[in-house]
């Protein structure tokens, strides 16, 4: 946190002498009346030039502190420029020279939901509507306020009442059809959505919405038509372009969204999106060259945007040689990242980062670190298995041998050794799941969101050791397209992923589904905000798929009344650790929801851990019945209990999509 207050701090400072330095620049000496830059600054604040309307209240302000409209409006053009945190500054200078404006009270209150301090916001929005119980701009707010808490049916309430009471409210309508939309009442959204139409027939911003809304309910060729809409009625709309361009990918018109970023490039060559978007019209080109090239740029221009790392680091590993520079340059992005957080003892970021590096380039020295990072989390075994993988690369030097050397004798009186079993030829995993993302999802901010989610989940799937991810196409055309994908390849289940997202906060959702019948299984839900979100997001819906699914192993030894399991502490197995042991082959899926399903007869004994190792364990077994009939190859089962299990997504969970559009209906 101490860390991302100086970051914001020199963004501020940065964006500030930016300003400042623009007005130095153009400033004439004989202008020195506050309110010819006022009224130059309105008219700019008119066109949307954001930029240049603060330029311009910035040298009002200087000629007088104490001008009040200046001071509220450069609060709304750093709202506007998404610096928030200035905004309330200048929104309470405003306030201190206008105390009675409850249209500066609003702006504070706006201010204070998207830095996320909705108290603050709550106790300005109450002051407001105890003195103005109809106050438009505090009924909206309010609204705003519910969904920033993860109460949208709460907004929907509001927003109903307040246009009942404002028929014909622009911002009324249109929120109200995103608030319905978000919540897939697209009848209702629609038809508020067209309301809003036919009494704004020629306002831009209308047709931009109910694009967005069409794109929704996947009319791309509505969509299309709405947005060409809003571009006729204000030609160079930056929002209707950047959509115009994802819908051309969607619709499956690369090279026309192409064209169409070059448009936006053209216009503002640090647009980070427009680079993303035609780098990934390329990736669907084939043109990959193109493409690597297209997408170093957009990571040069936004270094933090994950979504365009993933995507570029993706084409890497499936378009290029191994032995490509690239690979070992954008590896070392990962590394460096690495020992920032091993300095830190961020130890599983450290290893996320190492992992990812080595997926990137699995020939890098730096391997070697990350083998030393696994000792220290107690994992000796695995340990030794990166060592000598690096004796086969020929990367082993006296020191690495010596290691080598060292923990091969340490190692000698290991479990996996006495057993006389491989731990890397038993180590597999007990379900198979299939990641998917339906559609190209997400016409807000990133184009193929979804996918992109899809890939860095799938990714650490890898190394969960339980469960591991098919290799199948990520991007399927339709729900049904999945189910027959899944089904056909023997998953056992597989995860439709859907992102939502904002400039700050992202959500994923996970909604499982039996591979056999294509019935609900679970969803999973994370929210996530500032730096390293769709890392987090990802990790998040991992980490409760990986908790739902019911523990498996296998009785890969037996000796007498001992048996070797093929899990250890690694996945959690503990001494005094008790499970079922399950007839092989006996066990099949629930048909719905999370879970095994076999007949009482079929469970033929119990396996109690006596001793767990790193990536096996031993312990006594004991026979059900009469006869023993266990065998090697049995299964070995743990059902978790039920408030263990998939939890549904949180209600409070909010909309980060919802929420940054509506930001942008001002």
């Amino acid at each position: 946190m101490i860390i991302a207050g100086k970051l914001n701090a020199v963004k501020r400072t940065a964006v500030l002498l930016v300003l400042l330095l623009l007005v130095a620049g153009t400033v004439s000496a004989q202008n020195t009346n506050p309110s010819w830059w006022y009224e130059r600054g309105s008219a700019s604040m008119n066109a949307e030039d954001w930029y240049a309307a603060a330029e311009s209240f910035i040298e009002c302000i200087r000629l007088n502190p104490a001008h009040a409209e200046g001071n509220a409006a450069l609060a709304e053009c750093y709202y506007e420029l998404g610096e928030f945190d200035e905004a309330l500054l200048w929104v309470r200078k405003a306030r201190s020279l206008a105390r009675g404006s409850m249209a500066l009270a609003n702006l504070e209150a706006s201010v204070q939901i998207a830095l996320g301090n909705l108290e603050e916001a709550s106790k300005v929005i109450n002051d407001i509507l105890s003195r103005e119980p109809y106050n438009k701009e505090a009924l909206f707010t309010a609204a705003e306020l519910d969904i920033a808490r993860g109460r949208a049916g709460d907004a929907v309430i509001r927003f109903r009442e307040a246009v009942r009471r404002f028929p014909d409210d622009r911002r009324l309508l249109v929120s109200l059809a995103l608030v319905l939309g978000s919540l897939g009442d697209e009848d209702a959204a629609r038809s508020y959505i067209e309301r809003a139409l036919v009494q704004h027939p020629d306002d831009y911003r209308v047709y931009y919405y109910a694009s967005y809304l069409a794109a929704r309910r996947n009319n791309i060729a509505q969509a299309l038509a709405y947005a060409e809409q809003s571009l006729f009625y204000r030609p160079g709309y930056a929002p209707a372009g950047s959509l115009l361009a994802s819908l051309r990918y969607r619709a499956g018109q690369y090279e026309e969204a192409a064209r169409l970023a070059d448009e936006l490039i053209a216009r503002k060559r640090e647009n980070a999106h427009a680079w993303y978007l035609k780098g990934m019209a390329y990736v669907r080109l084939g043109r990959n060259a193109e493409a690597i090239s297209v997408l170093s740029t957009a990571a040069a221009v936004a270094p933090e945007d994950e979504f365009i790392r993933s995507s570029l680091e993706e084409l890497l590993i499936t378009g290029t040689k191994v032995e490509d520079p690239q690979r070992s340059r954008w590896a070392s992005w990962h590394f460096a990242r690495a020992r920032d957080y091993r300095s830190r003892n961020l130890l599983e970021q450290a290893l996320f980062e190492y992992r990812r590096g080595l997926r990137l380039n699995p020939y890098a020295r730096d391997r070697r670190e990350y083998a030393d990072l696994l000792r220290l989390q107690g994992f000796p075994a695995r340990y030794l298995e990166e060592l000598k993988f690096m004796q086969n690369l020929g990367l082993a030097d006296k020191t690495l041998n010596d290691a080598v050397e060292s923990y091969t004798a340490l190692l000698g009186n290991a479990l996996f050794r006495r057993w006389e079993v491989d731990p890397v030829a038993i180590s597999k995993p007990h379900w198979k799941v299939a990641v998917f993302s339906v559609a190209n999802q997400s016409a807000f901010f990133h184009a193929d969101a979804g996918a992109a989610g899809s890939a860095y989940i799938k990714d650490l799937l890898v190394h969960e050791r339980n469960l591991g991810s098919m290799d199948l196409d990520l991007r399927q055309s339709s729900f049904s397209q999945a189910f027959r994908t899944a089904r056909e390849n023997n998953a056992d289940y597989f995860l439709v992923v859907s992102v939502a997202e904002n400039e700050r906060d992202i959500s994923i959702t996970g909604e499982l589904f039996v591979a056999r019948t294509g019935a609900a299984a679970a969803v999973f839900s994370t929210y996530r905000t500032g730096r390293d979100r769709l890392r987090d997001a990802s990790r998040g819906i991992v980490e409760q798929l990986s908790k739902a699914l019911p523990f498996r192993a296998e009785l890969i030894r037996r000796r007498q009344g001992q048996g070797l399991i093929d899990k250890g502490r690694a996945d959690g197995v503990k001494d005094g650790d008790a499970f079922d042991v399950v007839r092989q082959g006996s066990a099949g899926i629930l048909s719905q929801g999370i879970g095994l399903v076999y007949a009482p007869d079929d469970v033929i004994g119990k396996f109690i851990v006596e001793k767990a190792d790193e990536e096996v364990s031993a312990g006594l077994l004991e026979r059900t019945g009469f006869f023993d009939r266990i065998v090697q190859g049995d299964e070995i089962f743990i059902i978790p209990k039920k408030e263990e299990g998939a939890a549904a997504p949180s209600p409070s969970v909010a909309d980060p999509e919802l929420r940054g559009l509506l930001r942008t209906l001002r």
